[in-house]
């Protein structure tokens, strides 16, 4: 893992809390890769350090702790969209919460502080209650379609007769699957059920 700062007095204070635990190895660059953790510490998530996040997690592939005194709503939403994996208040950043977060993100784990959760839950709820309301797509991005595509692929259905079922050719059918698969990061069919099946859509 790497730690990153504005401050290298900051960067070196965390660096030093974390030597003392053999479960996190840390590379002294700032430079990180695919696989590896990247803490970023900064008071707040400003423009520079969404920018510096987005590197970190889109350009370089690791994985991202936001460690940060404060963070609007707006802030969350940026940071959730660009990556990050967890999320870690500045007076809880002991040497023990900062490591459980590391490990968290590493496995690919979401770890927030409880009032980040809650605030995160309350937000999705609002977007889901205006999309339903309205019609539209849920805020996942499956779109009532998807949603009765998959539900047709769980079934155990093939693209020709997904295609017989719902009156689409198989190549809407195909392109369908693509274009939900790709937009969400998902592997294949199995994992676009397995999604939908967790988020409860099907």
């Amino acid at each position: 893992m790497t730690v990153q700062a504005t401050d290298p007095i900051l960067r070196e204070g965390v660096l030093s809390q974390l030597r003392r635990h053999p479960e996190v190895e840390l590379r002294e660059e700032t430079r990180s890769g695919p696989g590896t953790v990247a803490v970023l510490v900064d008071d707040t998530l400003d423009d520079d350090a969404l920018a510096r996040l987005r590197r970190l997690v889109r350009g370089e592939g690791a994985r991202a702790v936001l460690v940060v005194s404060s963070l609007r709503e707006s802030g969350l939403l940026d940071a959730i969209e660009c990556g990050v994996g967890a999320v870690v208040w500045r007076h809880e950043a002991s040497a023990h919460r900062l490591v459980q977060a590391v490990v968290r993100a590493f496995r690919g784990d979401g770890d927030l502080p409880a009032d980040l959760l809650g605030r995160l839950m309350n937000r999705v709820g609002t977007l889901r209650r205006s999309a339903a309301a309205g019609g539209g797509p849920v805020p996942s991005g499956l779109t009532a379609r998807e949603v009765d595509v998959l539900r047709l692929v769980a079934e155990g259905l093939d693209t020709g007769e997904i295609a017989g079922k719902l009156s689409y050719s198989e190549r809407t059918v195909k392109n369908v699957i693509h274009g939900l698969t790709t937009r969400l990061h998902l592997r294949n069919r199995a994992h676009a059920v397995a999604y939908a099946l967790r988020e409860g859509y099907i």
